[in-house]
C-alpha cells in the first residue's frame, strides 16, 4: 500500500484485533508475525512505532504460543533500534523487552550488544527505556539465572548516568533484584544473613549494597571482569569511560572477593591510569582505592612490588598512591617499612625526571602521611629521601611548593615544629646517603641536585653537618673531576657563603674548616685551565673566596696562613674575561694588602702593582676604581716596608703611569687616581714633583696636577 496513512491504519486495526480477540488470535500467530516483520521496517516512523505496540499486544494476547514466533521479530526490531527518531528507539526497546519476556529467552544474546549501544544514546529517555527493560528481565525473565553475568553490567552501567532519574531507576531495580535473589537463595545465604558484620572501614559517601546485590556481583565477577577489562582499553573514549565507571561499581559490590582477580585488575588499572581521558583516570583511581579498602596489604604489595622492581611507570605509582589512600591505618601499619623502602629505592625515586612521574611519587608520600599519621616516624628518613629527590628534579615552582608542604605535614605528624626540624633529625644520614657515591658523580648524576637541595633547603641545619658536607665538596671539587659538576657545586657553595650566618656557619663551626676549604677546594680550582667552563669555575671560586672575606669568616690570622698559596692565583685572576671575577680579584688583593702587605718582599710588591696597574685600563669602571683603591693600599704598605729603598725605580714608573690616568675621560677615576698619588707622594715627594712638572703642560686638565703639587707642598710644610 503506497499510502502511509492507510498502512498506519492497518497496523492500528491489527493492534485492536489483538486486544479484542486475545487468545483467539493464536491460529493466526504466523500471519501476524509476518505482517510485523514487514511493518517494523516501514519507512514511515509512526508505522514502526505502532508495530512495536502491536508486537507487545501480540505477546500479551497469546503468551502460551508466542515463543514459537518471537525469534522472527528480533531481527527487524534490531534493525529499527537505531532509528533516527528517538521515540521509535524507545518503543523498539520496550517492545524488545516484552517480546523476549514472553518469548524465547535465547534471543537475549542477539539483542544485548544493541541494548548496550543504546546506553550511550544522547537521549535520556532512550537510556531510561534500556534500564527499565534490563531491570524487568533481571526480575522476571524465566532464564534470568543464565544471563545474570550479561545483564548485571548493563543495569549497573546506569548507576553513572548523568540524569538522576535514570540513576534512581537503576538503583531501585537493583535493590529489588538483590532482595528477590536473597529470598530465592535464602538457604545458601542463611549464615551470611545471620552473622554478617559490617566492615569497620568503608569508602566515604558510599552506602553499602544489600547482601543479595553483593552476592550477585561476587558470584558473576569472574565472568564479567575479563570483558570489562578489555573494554576499558577500547579505542572509543566513551566506551572506556563507561567501563571505568562500571569497574568502580563492581568492585564496591565485590568487596574482598576481588582478591582472586588482583593480577588482572592491577594490569588493567596500570593501563587505564595512563589513559588520555581524564575521566577514565579519575574512575580508575577510585577503583584502585577500593583495592586498598577491601584487599589485604600483604596480597596487593606482593603483586605491586614486582612492577616497582622493574621500571615503574607513572601509572604504577598512581595506582599505588590510590591503594594506600584507600587502606585502613591499622591494617597498613605492619607494611609501612616495606612501602618506605620501596619508594626510596634509587630505581623508583630516581627513575625519571618527568614532572608527571614525580607528582605521582609525591602523591604516594602524601597518601602514606595522610593514612599512617604518626606511624610515618618509622620511615621518616626514607620519605625525606624521596621528597629531596622530587625537589631536586628540574620542575615548576608549584611542585617544589607542594614538596615543601608535604615535608611540613611529615614534620607535623611527628610533632615537629617545621620541616627544618626534619632536616635536623636526618641531616647526617642524608649526607652520608649521598657521600657513599660521591666519587662517581658527574654533572648528570641526580645526587648532585639532591646534594644542592639538602644544602640550600635545610637552612641553618647544614651548619650542624659540616664534616660530611665538606667531605663531599672536597671529593667532588678536585681539579680532575667533571667541570660542569664542579661549576654546579661551586655555585651552591657561593650561595651558602653569601648568607653564611644563616646556613653553613649557623653554629659558628665553619671557620675550623677554612683551611680545608681554601687549600683543598678553592686553591686547586683557581689554577688556569682552558675553556669557558674552567673560566666559570675560577669565577665562582673567586666569588666564594670573596664571600669568605666579606662575611669576615676569613680572619686576618687565616689570611696570613693562606696568602702564599692564594696570592699568585688571585693576581692572575685579575686578567680573566669575566668582569665580576676581575672586580672580586681586585678587592681580594686589596684586603690581602691591608692584612699582610707590609710583610711582602720586593718581588711580591712588584708582581702585585704590575697586574693591578693594568686594571686601570679595564673596560669596566667598577674594576678601574677598585684597582685605584688597591694601589692606594699598595703605597701604604710599601711606606712601612723594609724593601722601600729597593723599590724607588718601580715607584717612579708607577708615578708616571698614574699621571697619565689623571686625564682619564671618567671624572670618578681621575679623582680616585688623584687620591692614589696623594697617598704615594709620601714615599718620594721630590721625585713625584719632577714627574708632574715634566708632564703638566701636556695635561688636558692640569687642575689635578696643581692640586697634587699643592698637597705635596703642604705635606712638606707640615713635616
Amino acid at each position: 500500500e503506497p499510502s502511509e496513512e492507510l498502512r498506519l491504519g492497518l497496523v492500528q486495526l491489527l493492534s485492536l484485533l489483538l486486544r479484542r480477540c486475545g487468545a483467539s488470535a493464536a491460529p493466526y500467530l504466523g500471519d501476524i508475525a509476518r505482517v510485523l516483520q514487514a511493518t517494523l521496517l516501514d519507512h514511515y516512523a509512526e508505522v514502526r512505532r505502532e508495530s512495536c505496540g502491536c508486537a507487545v499486544a501480540c505477546a500479551r494476547a497469546v503468551p502460551e504460543h508466542f515463543h514459537m514466533q518471537s525469534e522472527s521479530l528480533i531481527k527487524p526490531l534490531m534493525q529499527t533500534i537505531s532509528h533516527q527518531h528517538y521515540r521509535v528507539r524507545v518503543d523498539v526497546i520496550q517492545a524488545t523487552g516484552t517480546v523476549i519476556q514472553f518469548g524465547n529467552g535465547k534471543s537475549v544474546d542477539d539483542v544485548l550488544s544493541h541494548l548496550a549501544q543504546r546506553l550511550f544514546d544522547e537521549i535520556p529517555k532512550v537510556r531510561h527505556a534500556v534500564t527499565a527493560v534490563i531491570g524487568e528481565w533481571l526480575l522476571h525473565l524465566r532464564d534470568r539465572y543464565s544471563y545474570f553475568h550479561k545483564l548485571i553490567p548493563l543495569l549497573l552501567g546506569s548507576f553513572s548516568d548523568e540524569i538522576p532519574e535514570n540513576t534512581k531507576l537503576a538503583r531501585t531495580y537493583w535493590e529489588k533484584i538483590g532482595l528477590q535473589w536473597e529470598k530465592e537463595n535464602e538457604e545458601d545465604l542463611k549464615d551470611k544473613m545471620d552473622f554478617s558484620v559490617s566492615p569497620s572501614h568503608y569508602p566515604k559517601g558510599e552506602t553499602r549494597p544489600g547482601l543479595g546485590c553483593r552476592e550477585l556481583v561476587s558470584r558473576n565477577l569472574s565472568k564479567i571482569l575479563p570483558g570489562l577489562c578489555h573494554d576499558i582499553t577500547d579505542w572509543l573514549g566513551s566506551t572506556r569511560i563507561k567501563a571505568s565507571q562500571l569497574l568502580y561499581t563492581l568492585l564496591l559490590h565485590a568487596e574482598d572477593h576481588i582478591t582472586q582477580h588482583m593480577e588482572l585488575l592491577l594490569r588493567t588499572l596500570y593501563q587505564a591510569c595512563s589513559d588520555e581521558e581524564s575521566e577514565v583516570v579519575k574512575n580508575s583511581v577510585k577503583a584502585a582505592e577500593l583495592i586498598g579498602t577491601f584487599v589485604s596489604p600483604k596480597v596487593y604489595l606482593k603483586l605491586i612490588t614486582p612492577a616497582f622492581e622493574q621500571t615503574p611507570k607513572a601509572s604504577c605509582v598512581m595506582v599505588l598512591a590510590a591503594v594506600i589512600r584507600g587502606s585502613p591505618k591499622e591494617i597498613l601499619q605492619p607494611h609501612v617499612a616495606q612501602l618506605g623502602n620501596m619508594l626510596s629505592q634509587a630505581g623508583v625515586c630516581q627513575r625519571s625526571e618527568e614532572v608527571f612521574y614525580m607528582e605521582q611519587l609525591l602523591y604516594c608520600v602524601q597518601a602514606l602521611i595522610e593514612v599512617c599519621q604518626e606511624d610515618c616516624k618509622e620511615i621518616s628518613l626514607q620519605l625525606m629521601k624521596v621528597l629531596v629527590t622530587i625537589m631536586a628534579t628540574p620542575s615548576s615552582q608549584d611542585l617544589k611548593e607542594k614538596v615543601e608542604k608535604t615535608m611540613s605535614s611529615l614534620a607535623a605528624v611527628q610533632q615537629l615544629e617545621s620541616f627544618h626540624c626534619l632536616y635536623k633529625q636526618h641531616i647526617i644520614q642524608l649526607l652520608e646517603w649521598l657521600a657513599v657515591s660521591c666519587e662517581g658523580w658527574s654533572c648528570y648524576s641526580p645526587e648532585v641536585l639532591q646534594f644542592e637541595v639538602i644544602a640550600t633547603h635545610s637552612g641553618p641545619v647544614i651548619g650542624e653537618a659540616l664534616d660530611d658536607f665538606v667531605l663531599v665538596l672536597r671529593t667532588c671539587l678536585q681539579a680532575n673531576r667533571d667541570p660542569q659538576m664542579r661549576l654546579k657545586l661551586f655555585t651552591v657553595l657561593s650561595q651558602l657563603l653569601q648568607k653564611a650566618s644563616e646556613t653553613i656557619n649557623s653554629q659558628g663551626l665553619f671557620p675550623s674548616y677554612l683551611e680545608t676549604v681554601i687549600k683543598d677546594i678553592l686553591a686547586p680550582n683557581l689554577q688556569w685551565h682552558a675553556g669557558r667552563t674552567a673560566a666559570a669555575i675560577r669565577a665562582t671560586a673567586v666569588l666564594c673566596l670573596w664571600a669568605l672575606i666579606h662575611c669576615e669568616m676569613l680572619s686576618p690570622k687565616e689570611i696570613l696562613k693562606v696568602k702564599d698559596e692564594l696570592m699568585p692565583q688571585i693576581i692572575a685572576s685579575m686578567d680573566e674575561d669575566s668582569k665580576i671575577t676581575r672586580l672580586m680579584a681586585c678587592r681580594i688583593v686589596d684586603v690581602f694588602l691591608k692584612v699582610c702587605g707590609r710583610q711582602f718582599d720586593a718581588d711580591k710588591f712588584k708582581n702585585t702593582y704590575t697586574e693591578v696597574l693594568k686594571r686601570l685600563d679595564d673596560a669596566s669602571c667598577d674594576v678601574r676604581l677598585a684597582a685605584a683603591h688597591t694601589l692606594a693600599n699598595w703605597f701604604k704598605c710599601l711606606k712601612d716596608s723594609d724593601v722601600k729603598s729597593s723599590m724607588e725605580g718601580h715607584v717612579e714608573f708607577l708615578y708616571q703611569e698614574l699621571l697619565v690616568h689623571l686625564d682619564d675621560p671618567d671624572e670618578n677615576l681621575q679623582k680616585a687616581v688623584l687620591e692614589v698619588l696623594k697617598e704615594g707622594s709620601i714615599l718620594y715627594p721630590d721625585l713625584l714633583v719632577r714627574e708632574i712638572e715634566g708632564v703638566v703642560h701636556k695635561h688636558q686638565t692640569p687642575v689635578y696636577c696643581n692640586q697634587l703639587l699643592h698637597h705635596i707642598q703642604s705635606a712638606k710644610e707640615s713635616a
